[in-house]
């Protein structure tokens, strides 16, 4: 069974898992929604503040829109990162969260994993819209590549859920992985150029600097800086490089997937 087929015939299922995972997030909390724009803000704030203010961390001015404002430049990578971070470490423990469903009655199990994903999109893209709004603010012209930012925010979201396709697998076996992700994600979250431009990489160890550049989020960051910062066109080069890689790592995740599927009711 492919991707799509298992979507068409789980669509039911797939909006309920959804809605369940978008309003269970928050409940019972005052402010509901809004924390899922207050987490991130609060997370930017502090970046910019350690790294714009105190380390003096200052990028060029977008090329061409002029844009010259830290916490601006360090929203536009910051999001889409957490964006895939979170669809990651969501999907991966989305079996083991939901153990007790999996053991008692049958239904794509994919569906776990695709909603906790979905669920991640649809606050992000919230999150995304605020940023939209910020890079207008200070004289950008986001709009005008908005459609190249909402397929590239799909394409990181693809990434995302085939890397947790995998995962989600691999933490039923071994309950281990969990941790080793979480401390791979902090290695992978500096390793990337989003709190620094890889100008600084490359000043400094230029020899680093094609190592980085294999990293598939460093061109994620790159185009969305292109996209809503500098306000041009992403390369074709960065473009066809995260597209294929993210389509590859999903057909590659769901395909592993599928083959331990049938077990994991005896495994959890």
């Amino acid at each position: 069974m492919t991707l799509a087929v298992d979507l068409r015939g789980s669509r039911e299922l797939l909006l309920n898992l959804t809605l369940r995972e978008i309003r269970g997030k928050y409940k019972r909390t005052v402010l509901g929604q809004v924390w899922s724009l207050l987490n991130p803000v609060a997370q930017l704030a502090t970046y910019a503040l350690v790294f714009g203010t105190i380390l003096l961390n200052h990028p060029a001015p977008g090329d061409p829109s002029g844009v010259d404002v830290f916490v601006v430049w360090l929203a536009t990578g910051l999001i889409p990162w957490l964006f895939f971070a979170n669809v990651v470490t969501s999907g991966m423990g989305a079996l083991i969260g939901n153990a007790n469903l999996i053991q008692k009655v049958y239904f794509p199990r994919s569906s776990l994993v695709i909603s906790a994903a979905l669920a991640l999109l649809f606050t992000s893209s919230i999150e995304m819209g605020v940023v939209l709004v910020l890079c207008l603010a200070f004289g950008g012209s986001p709009l005008l590549y908005l459609p190249a930012t909402i397929f590239f925010m799909l394409m990181l979201f693809c990434l995302g859920l085939g890397i947790s396709f995998m995962l989600s697998v691999a933490n039923v076996y071994f309950r281990d992985t969990q941790h080793f992700v979480s401390i791979l994600m902090q290695i992978w979250f500096y390793a990337t150029p989003i709190l620094y431009p890889i100008t600084t990489i490359a000043g400094r160890y230029p020899h680093l600097v094609p190592w980085v550049r294999a990293n598939p989020i460093e061109r994620f960051t790159e185009i969305f800086r292109d996209t809503l910062y500098n306000g041009r066109w992403p390369t074709l080069i960065d473009s066809a490089i995260v597209t294929g890689v993210s389509l590859v790592v999903l057909v590659i995740g769901y395909a592993v997937f599928m083959k331990f599927e049938g077990r994991l009711a005896e495994e959890l």
